[in-house]
Order: C-alpha cells, then structure tokens, then sequence
C-alpha cells in the first residue's frame, strides 16, 4: 500500500469518537456539552463514571497501537529509520484524528489516550515505565490532567536517558520531546485551573454520571 493512503488510514482510524459514540449510544447525551467538553477517556471518566471511562479509553489506545502496525503493510523493512518515521506519522495521524475527528464534526478530545497507545506499540518498555508515572501521580493526586502532563515530560526523560540504547532513531527522540511540549500546550486550561485550585479531581471508586463541570 501506498504510504499516503496508509496515512490517511490511520487518520480515519484515530477520527473515531468512542467517547461520543459512548455518550449518545449509551447514555442519551453529547459528552461534548458536559464537563470539561472534551470527547476523550479523562472527560467520560468524570461524566460518564469508571466502566464507560475505561471502556473509552482502551479504545483510543487501541486506535493509535494499530495505526502504528499499519507500517507493516508498507514496504519499508522493519526496524529501519524510514520505518519508525511511517510509524510516527502514522501514530500521529490517529492522534489528529481523534483531536480533530472527521466522524465527529472535527470536535474530538485532547489524544493522551491514542498518544499513549502509538508509544506503546513502538516502544513498549517506555510505554509501561510511563503507566507507572501516570498512575502514582493519579493515586498522589487524583488529577488525570497533572498524571497525564508528568507522564509526557517524563517520556523524553525516559527515552534519553533510561532506553537510550533501544532508542536510538533521532526522529522518535525528538517526537518524545515534542510530545512533552504538546501535552503541556494542549492542557493549558488544566494548568490554570491546577494553579487556582480548581481543577475537577476523579473518584476511581463511584460514578459520576452526568455532571457538568468545568
């Protein structure tokens, strides 16, 4: 297969709205219009309770692990370069996908999730190693917005200086730092409300269905 269509492939993979779909299916709402108004795992969390927010947000992991494997359809030998920069644009396609969802009306939800799920399949280890950042800051703190902004500046951290010697594409070590700068530019209200004390804290142990918070 081409490479452009495998792009736009994993594009169209990433653009489906699981938490929507979840919303409107189950639920009867546009998850979109309560909450934070994000259409992503963190929001369906908050709004949609524990059982639909990890349902949400094993979808979207999946979405970026298997737009990364559609490198395997391409030409390009594994364990090259070439090979690792498709499977980067690739995951970031499905990343913009789901930011920018074309099933969706384009309104989608910020991509940790896909994110999380495109590291995953091209570096598990690193992957893992950021779950256990994630989930000691939520256990610390119960923000899902500060877990997820810790685990992307500990990503590049991770990379260069723990897996640097199975890591040694330039092109994914300036994609973890970038990823840190994006994360951190996508959830600048999180980081406004964090600092005035506001930010919307989530109960792993009760539903929280519907509540519209901001």
């Amino acid at each position: 297969m081409t490479l452009a269509f495998l792009i736009v492939l994993a594009y169209l993979m990433g653009s489906i709205p699981t938490a929507v779909w979840v919303s409107k299916w189950i639920y009867g709402i546009d998850i979109r219009e309560h909450g934070s108004g994000n259409a992503g795992a963190t929001n369906a969390f908050r709004i949609l309770g524990k059982k639909a927010g990890t349902g949400v947000m094993l979808v979207d992991m999946l979405k970026g692990f298997f737009a990364v494997t559609l490198a395997y359809l391409s030409v390009l030998h594994p364990r090259t370069e070439p090979f690792v920069n498709l499977q980067i644009f690739l995951g970031l396609a499905a990343v913009l996908g789901h930011i920018f969802p074309v099933w969706a009306d384009f309104r989608g939800g910020k991509g940790i999730a896909t994110l999380f799920g495109m590291i995953l399949s091209i570096h598990a280890l690193v992957a893992l190693s950021l779950v256990v950042v994630f989930l000691l800051m939520l256990f610390i703190t119960r923000y899902v917005s500060l877990s997820s902004i810790t685990a992307s500046i500990a990503f590049p951290l991770l990379l260069l200086f723990i897996f640097n010697a199975h890591a040694q594409e330039l092109s994914y070590r300036l994609f973890a730092i970038a990823t840190a700068f994006m994360v951190v530019l996508t959830h600048h209200k999180n980081i406004s409300r964090l600092l005035a004390g506001n930010e919307s804290k989530v109960s792993l142990f009760r539903k929280r269905w519907p509540k519209n918070r901001e």
